[in-house]
């Protein structure tokens, strides 16, 4: 069977062929190629986005030429997979849908019959997603939800209905622990991760109280359930996210209103880290981040999102998700 940029890094390296390109590619930027053991089951591909721009897609068409004898072998296209309409009529709010696990969890949605309210601060991303979308039933929104008027812009394009909130926006911090985090880290990452996602909260559930039903997803994080995934700020951000989410699903699930949190591990969406990170906090974190089991796709991701967030997740609430393929059990 050909290498394609689709055949998984394991594959790659079980091949007599890929496996001394992918491990020659290591050696040259001088990563150690054990590195590569959580991401075995992702496609080549996928190394474009987690290396936030360090790899250009052209160093992976080589190597698909390089592995075939210069030649880049036709693939069979991809099976269709027919999607349910689990969002038929419903209108969902997405954040953080420009790119990763919230443009995956938009299309999911789309997908699957729902109308999309896609926010995000980056406008030509949006675009993007709008026009490889074209037949979907999609309103994008570029604002910077730290902003009442961003988050009132979103509402509005909403309208008198809205059925989901998923909360995917989010941004890592430097990895500092408490005694090194400036204030500007901590202030930019708590008014992202947590502040900009209880806003929103506050300004659908009078809409879906009204309407006596809605969902709500808060995506958290590994960060949320444990403390050394991450930094202080990232930290405290996730683990308040679990806290606004455990407080309205006591508080609302009666009104019928279901609030849910995923907590993912490792994802390769390729989300930019600070250009300063704390040389104490990485090099504690290291060990810890190593152990991470695999590395999942946004698309898996926003299974489980868009589990809990749809009707399939009709008798859950307040309950955090680890998405996380079990590091959370080490």
């Amino acid at each position: 069977m050909a290498l394609t940029a689709h055949s998984t890094i394991g594959e790659w390296l079980d091949d007599p062929t890929g496996g001394p390109l992918i491990r020659g590619l290591f050696e040259q930027t001088g990563a150690d190629p054990s590195l590569l053991t959580p991401v075995l089951g992702l496609p080549l591909q996928q190394l474009v986005a987690m290396s936030q721009g360090a790899m250009p897609q052209s160093v992976v068409d080589d190597l698909v030429r390089a592995a075939n004898g210069g030649v880049v072998p036709v693939e069979e296209a991809e099976p269709v997979v027919e999607a349910g309409a689990r969002f038929a009529g419903k209108t969902v709010i997405v954040t953080g849908a420009a790119s990763g696990i919230g443009r995956a969890t938009a299309e999911r949605i789309a997908r699957e019959g729902g109308r999309v309210i896609a926010s995000d601060i980056a406008a030509e991303k949006l675009d993007a997603l709008k026009a490889d979308n074209p037949d979907a039933d999609i309103v994008t929104v570029a604002g910077d939800l730290t902003k009442q008027d961003a988050i009132d812009a979103v509402i509005a394009a909403a309208g008198d209905t809205i059925d989901g909130l998923a909360n995917v926006a989010g941004i890592n911090d430097d990895f500092s622990p408490a005694g090194e985090t400036p204030d500007a880290v901590w202030d930019r990452v708590i008014a992202i991760n947590l502040t900009a996602p209880f806003k929103l909260m506050r300004a659908v559930l009078p809409i879906m109280e009204k309407a006596g039903r809605g969902s709500i997803l808060n995506v958290s994080s590994e960060a949320g359930l444990r403390g050394n995934a991450s930094g202080n700020a990232y930290t405290a951000s996730k683990h308040g996210i679990i806290g606004v989410t455990k407080s309205a699903a006591f508080m609302y699930g009666p009104k019928g209103i279901r609030v849910n949190s995923v907590a993912p591990g490792g994802v390769a969406t390729g989300i930019p880290m600070p250009a300063h990170m704390s040389e104490y906090g990485s090099a504690r974190l290291s060990p810890f981040q190593q152990a991470i089991p695999t590395v999942a796709t946004a698309e898996q991701l926003a299974a489980s999102i868009t589990f809990l967030l749809s009707d399939d997740g009709v008798n859950i609430n307040g309950a955090i998700l680890a998405s996380d393929g079990g590091w959370s059990v080490q």
